[in-house]
């Protein structure tokens, strides 16, 4: 019976043994891969530093100046003026059209004061197949 037990304990400390090999290699391949991940971030972190840089110097206004001045046959830009803005009270707006009278043929909509009808709460919208008889 001691034997069984001895091949026992054996066997279960060569599986713990194999077990814990095995998770500090995964661990140790997990941290390599973390590793590269953060210097790939890092990368990419200046390269969008370095992106941003260029775009702020493309952007520079005194550039952009040169760049109009050089297209202006073709692009025809002019730089705002306060001329150019109108008051609110001169825009022509659209009229109004006057909202159609809803279809109640059976008056199920109005009472006889010609006063709209709420539902009650709960109920919901009446809808346009209801106002058609």
């Amino acid at each position: 019976m001691r034997s069984v037990l001895y091949l026992l304990t054996t066997l279960a400390v060569m599986g713990m043994a194999f077990w814990a090999y095995r998770e500090n290699y995964s661990t140790q391949a997990a941290l390599t891969e973390m590793g590269s991940v953060q210097r790939e971030i890092a990368t990419l972190r200046e390269d969008l530093g370095v992106l941003r840089a260029e775009w702020a110097f493309l952007n520079r206004p005194d550039r952009l100046q040169d760049l109009v001045n050089l297209n202006f046959d073709k692009l025809k830009l002019m730089p705002f003026d306060s001329s150019q803005y109108v008051d609110v009270v001169q825009v022509s707006f659209p009229t109004p059209k006057p909202a159609a009278a809803p279809l109640d043929p059976l008056g199920l909509l109005t009472s006889p004061d010609n006063v709209p009808v709420e539902r009650p709460a709960g109920f919901p919208p009446i809808r346009p197949q209801e106002r058609t008889p």
